[in-house]
C-alpha cells in the first residue's frame, strides 16, 4: 500500500482543503434566508434598530439577508405581511382591531413603550384646548385609533369635526390651511420649528390613553411555518434596537448616508432624542410587551364600541417558548398550591386526629423556612441593585426604608436617611415644591385608592460629598397592610449618563457639526426671542447675511478639507469681531447669519458688518495654503426692514444678493 503522502502530495492536499473552506464559506452565502420587513413610513430614525441590526451585522449572523421596504400614505402595512409579500411588518396598537376582524396577526415585540401620536395646532390660533376643535379642519390619519379614543375620553365628538383628508403635508397646518392635524412628536414639531410656526401640542397621554407605539409584526402562518425563522428575527432586530439607543449619533450618521440622504442629521438627532422618552431603554427592556398593558389598550377599544367587553386575543401576542414566560410561571405555581393545598386537606380528612398535630407542626416548619428564603432573597435583590428602592411615610414625609445601594449612588447609608425627611432627595430650592407635590398626589390617590397612578420626576440629588447626580424616581402610593396607614413608594435611577448624552444630542441638534455655530433652528429661535425683547423695550434688531465670496473654486481646486479648514477659520474670525450676547450661525455651505439682538441706529450694526467684511478680506493660511475669499453681507434692520423673524431674513438674502450684483466684497443695507 503507498503512503499517505504519496497518494495525495502536500501541494494537492492543500488545495483540496483550501477549496473545502471555500464551499463551506459560499454555502454560508446561499444559506442566508431572504426576509422582507414593511416599514410604516419612510426611512428615518423611527426605524434605527432595523438598520443597526443591519449593519452590524446581527441579522447575516442569524442567516437572515433582510430587506427593507418603505411605506407611503396608501400602503396597506397589514396587508402587505398577511398576503405574504412581506415577511414582518411594523405597526400601531390598532392591530388588535385586526386580531378581532378575523385577521391573523401576531404582534412580537411593541418598540415604543409610548405612542408617538399627536394632535398639532398652531399656537397663535384660537384653540386653547380640544373642545375648540369643534367644527374645525381636522387632519387625522388612518388608523389613529388612540387620537379617536383621546377626543371621546375628552367628551368631544368626532363627527363634529370637519375631518379633511390627511395631506401629510406640515405647510398645511403652518400656513393655516387646516386647523389641526394628526403626527408624530418626533418629527413634525422639528419641521414646524423649523419655519418659525409655535405649536401646540395634544397628547393622548394626557387623557389616560397610552398605546404601545410601531409594534414589530407578523402573521400566524408564519410564525407556525417558520418560528426559528420568527424568533431569530426578533432577537437580532431588538439587539439592533439597543445597539441604536445606545449609539444614535453613529445610527443618524448610518441613516443620512445610506437610507435617508434627504433628511439632514439635525432632524436624525432631533427624532432620536426625542424617541428616547417613548422607548424608555434604560427603564424598559425594549420590546417588552405587558398583557395587561394590551388589556387596558382592549378595554380601550371597548369603551369606544370597537371592541367587545373581555375580548379573547389569546395567540395575539408572541411568547418565546424558549424563554421563561412568568405569567405561565405564576399560573403554574397557583396550580400547583392549588393541587398542594387539597392533597394536604385530603391528608389532614383521612388521618387520625393525633396525626393532624405533627402535620401542622411540619407545614408551620415548611412555611418559616419559605419565609426565610423569600426575605434572603429580597435581601439580596434590593442589596445588588444598581436602583434605589424606598419607601417613605405619606403622612410624615419621612423614609421608613432605604435600600443599600443608596450607597453606591449618593454616598450616604441607609441608617443615615432612615428617619430623615424626603426632601433631601433634592436641592433645596426644589423642597417645598416637592412637599407639595407629594400631598396633592396623596389627596388624589385617598380620594379614588383604586385609581392608582405610577408617577415619573427628574431632580437633581445632592451626593454626601457635596457633588449631585441627576436622577429619575418612579413612585407610586399603597396602603400598608399590616398599620393601614399610606406609603409612598419609590424606585431611584442614575441617569447622569443618560442626561449628558441628551443634552450632546439637544446641541447636535442645534449646532453646526463642522463649526460648532449654532443652525437655522436655534438662530431663528434667538431671533424670535430678539424680536420679542424689541416689542416690548422699543430698541432695535440687526441681521446679517453673509455669503463667502470665491468660496466655490477654493473646494475645486484643494478639496473638500481644505474648505473645511477655510470655513472654521472664517467662523471664529466672525465671532471674534461681535459681542458675547450676538449669535454668529451658519445657515450652511458658505452662508452665515450674524444676529445683533439690540441696536440703536443702523449705523451700529453697519459699522460690524464692516468689520466682519474686512476681517474675511485678510488672506487665510491653510494648510500650508495662502487663500483669499471675501464676503458680500446683507444687513436688515427691525422694524425698518420687517417685523417678523421670516420678513428680516428675507429682506437680508436680498440685501446680501444685492451686494454680490454691486461687484461683491461689500455691504448692502436693505431697504424695503
Amino acid at each position: 500500500m503507498l503512503p499517505f503522502h504519496r497518494i495525495f502530495p502536500g501541494s494537492l492536499l492543500f488545495r483540496g482543503l483550501a477549496g473545502l473552506v471555500l464551499l463551506l464559506q459560499a454555502c454560508a452565502l446561499w444559506a442566508q434566508t431572504p426576509v422582507t420587513l414593511q416599514l410604516k413610513w419612510s426611512h428615518g430614525f423611527q426605524f434605527a434598530g432595523y438598520y443597526a441590526a443591519q449593519e452590524k451585522g446581527y441579522y447575516r449572523a442569524a442567516g437572515l439577508d433582510v430587506r427593507f421596504m418603505e411605506a407611503t400614505p396608501r400602503t396597506d402595512v397589514l396587508g402587505e405581511v398577511l398576503s405574504g409579500r412581506a415577511d414582518f411588518g411594523v405597526g400601531m396598537s390598532g392591530l388588535l382591531l385586526a386580531r378581532k376582524a378575523g385577521q391573523p396577526v401576531v404582534v412580537l415585540a411593541a418598540v415604543f413603550q409610548h405612542s408617538p401620536l399627536v394632535l398639532l395646532t398652531r399656537r397663535d390660533s384660537t384653540i386653547r384646548s380640544l373642545h375648540d376643535l369643534a367644527g374645525r379642519s381636522v387632519m387625522i390619519e388612518r388608523g389613529s385609533d388612540e387620537l379617536l379614543a383621546y377626543l371621546r375620553r375628552e367628551q368631544v365628538p368626532v363627527d363634529g369635526l370637519n375631518q379633511v383628508e390627511h395631506s401629510f403635508d406640515i405647510n398645511d397646518l403652518a400656513e393655516g390651511r387646516v386647523d389641526a392635524m394628526s403626527a408624530y412628536s418626533s418629527v413634525e414639531p422639528y419641521q414646524l420649528e423649523r419655519v418659525g410656526v409655535a405649536y401646540r401640542m395634544f397628547t393622548p397621554r394626557s387623557g389616560g390613553v397610552d398605546f404601545y407605539g410601531d409594534n414589530l409584526f407578523t402573521s400566524e402562518n408564519q410564525l407556525h411555518q417558520r418560528p426559528e425563522l420568527v424568533r431569530a428575527f426578533r432577537e437580532a432586530s431588538l439587539k439592533g434596537w439597543r445597539y441604536a439607543m445606545e449609539h444614535p449619533e453613529e445610527i443618524a450618521a448610518l441613516i443620512q448616508t445610506r437610507y435617508a440622504p434627504d433628511q439632514s442629521l439635525d432632524f436624525l438627532l432631533f427624532e432620536a432624542r426625542e424617541m428616547i422618552s417613548l422607548i424608555q431603554p434604560d427603564l424598559v427592556e425594549i420590546g417588552y410587551m405587558s398583557p395587561a398593558r394590551w388589556q387596558q389598550i382592549a378595554d380601550v377599544y371597548g369603551d369606544m364600541g370597537m371592541l367587545p367587553r373581555q375580548f379573547d386575543y389569546s395567540g395575539f401576542l408572541f411568547t418565546d417558548d424558549g424563554k421563561a414566560d412568568l405569567e405561565g410561571l405564576r399560573l403554574y405555581l397557583g396550580a400547583a398550591l392549588a393541587a398542594i393545598v387539597l392533597v394536604a386537606g385530603l391528608a389532614v380528612y383521612i388521618h387520625r386526629i393525633n396525626r393532624r398535630l405533627l402535620v401542622s407542626v411540619a407545614e408551620s416548619r415548611r412555611a418559616v423556612e419559605d419565609l426565610h428564603a423569600s426575605e434572603l432573597k429580597y435581601r439580596l435583590l434590593t442589596e445588588s441593585m444598581k436602583d434605589v428602592a424606598w419607601i417613605a411615610d405619606a403622612d410624615s414625609l419621612r423614609f421608613t426604608y432605604v435600600s443599600p445601594s443608596i450607597e453606591r449612588q449618593r454616598g450616604y447609608t441607609p441608617a443615615e436617611l432612615v428617619g430623615t425627611a424626603i426632601d433631601l432627595m433634592v436641592q433645596p430650592q426644589e423642597r417645598g415644591a416637592l412637599r407639595n407635590l407629594v400631598r396633592q398626589r396623596a389627596r388624589a390617590f385617598r380620594a379614588d385608592p383604586d385609581h392608582r397612578q405610577f408617577y415619573t420626576d427628574i431632580f437633581e440629588q445632592p451626593c454626601k460629598d457635596g457633588s449631585t447626580v441627576w436622577t429619575e424616581i418612579v413612585s407610586t402610593y399603597s396602603v400598608n397592610l399590616r398599620t393601614g396607614g399610606l406609603e409612598l413608594q419609590g424606585v431611584t435611577r442614575d441617569i447622569t449618563e443618560r442626561r449628558a448624552s441628551e443634552e450632546r444630542i439637544t446641541y447636535l441638534a442645534e449646532h453646526d457639526t463642522l463649526t460648532g455655530l449654532p443652525n437655522r433652528a436655534l438662530v431663528t429661535d434667538r431671533l424670535s426671542q430678539a424680536l420679542a425683547s424689541a416689542r416690548r423695550e422699543g430698541h432695535g434688531v440687526a441681521l446679517l447675511y453673509i455669503d463667502l465670496d470665491r468660496f466655490k473654486p477654493v473646494n475645486d481646486t484643494h478639496g473638500h478639507a481644505v474648505g473645511d479648514l477655510l470655513l472654521r477659520e472664517a467662523a471664529q474670525r466672525m465671532r471674534d469681531c461681535v459681542r458675547e450676547s450676538d449669535t454668529v450661525g451658519r445657515f450652511g455651505g458658505d452662508e452665515f447669519v450674524v444676529l445683533l439682538p439690540r441696536v440703536e441706529v443702523s449705523d451700529d450694526a453697519l459699522r460690524v458688518a464692516e468689520k466682519i467684511r474686512s476681517a474675511l478680506a485678510s488672506p487665510f493660511l491653510v494648510s500650508g495654503l495662502s487663500l483669499e475669499v471675501s464676503s458680500s453681507i446683507g444687513v436688515a434692520l427691525y422694524p425698518e426692514d420687517g417685523r417678523s423673524e421670516s420678513s428680516l431674513l428675507l429682506g437680508a438674502d436680498r440685501a446680501m444678493y444685492e451686494a454680490k450684483r454691486s461687484g461683491r466684497d461689500q455691504v448692502s443695507l436693505s431697504r424695503r
